[in-house]
C-alpha cells in the first residue's frame, strides 16, 4: 500500500479558479509596486521570467535562482531591495485574495485520514509561488502548516523543477525518501498532475468529473471523483 500521498493545492484542495485568480493576483501586485515600476513593464517580465522557470531543466538550480536571473536583472533592481517591498504585499495584500477562493469540505478530513495511518503528506502544488503564498492559500483550504506537520510543501524557493516536468515528480519522491511505486498523487489536471506522477511510477487519482474521460493511458490511475470518492476509496481497500 502507499507509504506517501501528494496533493495538489489548487482547485484539488482548495476551489480556486486560476483564470480569475492569477490575473487578480498579477494586478493587485503590480499595483502594489506602481511607485517603482510601471504595471505593465513589471507584469511582462514577471511573466517571463515564470516564463523561464517553466521551461528551465537544470536541476542544479532552484526554481526561485532561475527566476531571480531573468526578472531581477530586468528590472535593475536586486532582490535585496525589493524583497521588503514583496514582504509587504504578501502579508498585507495578498491575504484579501482569499476571497476568490473557497475551501473544500473533505479537504481535512483527508489530510487528517492521511496523518494518521502514518503517511508522509507533502503538498504538490506548482513551485511557482514563494512559500508565503502557498502557507496562506493551504490556510485558507482548512489544512494550514501550522497544524500538519507536511515533510515536503513543494515552492519554488527549494524545489529544481516545475509541473509537469517528471523531475519535480522524481525530486519529490527522493526527498521523501521513497519509491515512485509508494506514492500516489492526488490533483485536478491531467497533463500537470497525472500524467507526469504516473510516467515517473507513481499511482494518481485524478481530482474530475467521474464520468470525465481520461485522455491519456491509465494504467496507474487508482480512480477519479471528487476527494470525498477519494477518502471513501482509501477508507475501503486498506
Amino acid at each position: 500500500m502507499f507509504k506517501a500521498i501528494l496533493l495538489d493545492l489548487d482547485n484539488t484542495l482548495l476551489q480556486n479558479d486560476m483564470e480569475t485568480f492569477v490575473p487578480a493576483y498579477l494586478s493587485a501586485l503590480a499595483g502594489f509596486v506602481a511607485g517603482h515600476f510601471p504595471p505593465e513593464t513589471f507584469v511582462r517580465h514577471l511573466l517571463r521570467a515564470t516564463d523561464a522557470v517553466v521551461a528551465h531543466t537544470d536541476t542544479a538550480l532552484t526554481n526561485m535562482q532561475v527566476f531571480d536571473a531573468v526578472f531581477f536583472p530586468a528590472l535593475g533592481r536586486s532582490r535585496e531591495e525589493m524583497e521588503p517591498l514583496f514582504d509587504e504585499f504578501y502579508a498585507t495584500r495578498f491575504p484579501q485574495l482569499r476571497g476568490l477562493t473557497r475551501p473544500i469540505p473533505t479537504a481535512r478530513p483527508l489530510v487528517e485520514w492521511a496523518f494518521a495511518q502514518g503517511w508522509q503528506v507533502a503538498i504538490a502544488t506548482n513551485p511557482l509561488f514563494p512559500r508565503t503564498a502557498v502557507e496562506q492559500r493551504l490556510e485558507w483550504a482548512g489544512v494550514a502548516v501550522a497544524e500538519f506537520p507536511y515533510p515536503l510543501v513543494t515552492t519554488y524557493e527549494e524545489m529544481h523543477a516545475t509541473k509537469p516536468h517528471r523531475a519535480y515528480y522524481a525530486e519529490i519522491a527522493c526527498r521523501l525518501g521513497r519509491q515512485p511505486e509508494e506514492c500516489l498523487m492526488v490533483g485536478d489536471e491531467w497533463e500537470m498532475d497525472i500524467a507526469p506522477a504516473m510516467a515517473v511510477g507513481m499511482a494518481a487519482y485524478w481530482v474530475a468529473a467521474s464520468d470525465a474521460r481520461p485522455p491519456g493511458l491509465e494504467d496507474r490511475l487508482v480512480g477519479q471523483g471528487d476527494l470525498a470518492g477519494l477518502l471513501r476509496w482509501l477508507t475501503t481497500a486498506r
